[in-house]
């Protein structure tokens, strides 16, 4: 017989995913004694993480006290830094964006400018949230290069010089610092807000690069080293002559991630520096840039062919700055995955642009921050304090 679920961390999971919302709830869907309930619920209650109300319906007698998770005294920062961007996010102990903003920050100023900058904008976040420092319990990080997550140390990330083996989490003191890649925390965002019911799930950013972050199972999947979905340095045949900022040549972020794209508009007369600059001509109508990014998406359509036949998704979410021209690149996209994959991964298969959008990253590296905190061993840990 399969063992009922009896730890605080487990009666917070079935509260905070709002599965049960009485003692009675939990007692039935956990087989423990009302009095075992009672005990879990009240260490829950005293840590301040989950509080009572009597606000639940009468069915003929007295109403039934409601449990649902303590908002008020816990916040959590979700933190999306691009090459020229920092995103912050404060987030209640439910998903819940407290206060929010954006600044123009240049990555490669170095990770003590960088983080300085960070630390400085979440004390005024807290501040318009009327929530004190200590309120702040876990700060989830997105960097735009790969990312030992064990450690949170970047590893040699080529756009962010001066940050690689940089100790991040060792930055902030007194809150616990979880480092990512961006697109591993985009995927996370993405399939917490919009697809929560999707088991298999790829989130590609094409931006001025091109990477892929994975969900296995309802998991963010980084693989052996953190390393999983790096999929801009797979090789794309024909493009020999392409050279790629990792020293190779022929990878698929050299021939149509957003920077290359650029580059070939320039080289046909056409100026632009960046993915954005490719965005503007396309919503302009440019007939070069509509071809050249269709033409990306076909070239993009190829790698995902192969992982649609290796990995099986549910949904292909297609998000960063080209994505804004959705349209256009997934319509090559498409083309190619559907005829290069074979029919029956391709059955229900949706390709999709992003919904959560310019907000993925902050809004992942906060989920991030949240489910590390709520994990049974944490919550565990800090009942039995």
């Amino acid at each position: 017989m399969t063992p009922q679920p009896g730890s605080a961390a487990d009666v917070l999971t079935l509260i905070s995913a709002g599965s049960a919302t009485t003692r009675s709830d939990l007692a039935r869907l956990t087989g423990l004694a009302r009095s075992t309930i009672s005990q879990r619920v009240d260490a829950l209650i005293e840590r301040g993480l989950v509080e009572e109300t009597e606000s639940g319906e009468s069915t003929g007698g007295r109403p039934p006290r409601q449990l649902r998770l303590h908002t008020e005294d816990h916040a959590f920062a979700g933190v999306d830094l691009g090459a020229t961007h920092c995103r912050v996010a404060l987030l209640d102990i439910s998903g819940n964006v407290l206060a929010e903003c954006e600044d123009r920050l240049l990555i490669g100023e170095g990770p003590e400018q960088v983080l300085g900058h960070v630390d400085q904008r979440l004390d005024r976040l807290l501040g318009e949230a009327g929530r004190p420092r200590s309120a702040l319990r876990a700060m989830g990080i997105g960097v735009p290069g790969p990312v030992e997550f064990a450690t949170g140390r970047p590893n040699n990330p080529p756009i962010m010089p001066g940050w690689n083996d940089y100790p991040v989490p060792e930055y902030f003191d007194g809150v616990n610092v979880l480092v990512d890649n961006d697109v591993n925390v985009m995927a996370l965002g993405e399939h917490r807000n919009a697809f929560s019911g999707t088991s298999h799930l790829l989130f590609v950013k094409v931006g001025t690069g091109i990477g892929c972050g994975i969900v296995a199972d309802g998991k963010l999947h980084r693989g052996a080293q953190g390393s999983a979905g790096d999929i801009g340095h797979i090789r794309v045949s024909g493009h020999e002559d392409a050279g790629c900022r990792c020293g190779n040549s022929a990878c698929l972020e050299a021939v149509a991630g957003g920077a290359a794209i650029a580059r070939r508009l320039t080289e046909l007369g056409l100026p632009a520096e960046s993915g954005a600059d490719v965005v503007g001509l396309v919503q302009t109508g440019n007939t070069q840039a509509l071809r050249l990014v269709r033409e990306a998406g076909r070239l993009i359509g190829e790698v995902l062919a192969s992982l649609v036949n290796f990995f099986n998704p549910e949904v292909i979410v297609i998000g960063g700055a080209l994505s804004r021209v959705h349209e256009h690149l997934l319509a090559g996209i498409r083309e190619t995955v559907y005829r290069r994959s074979l029919p029956l991964a391709t059955h229900h298969l949706s390709i999709t642009p992003s919904r959560t959008g310019i907000n993925a990253a902050a809004l992942g590296a906060g989920i991030l921050a949240i489910e590390h905190y709520l994990s049974p061993d944490n919550i565990n840990r800090i009942v039995n304090a």
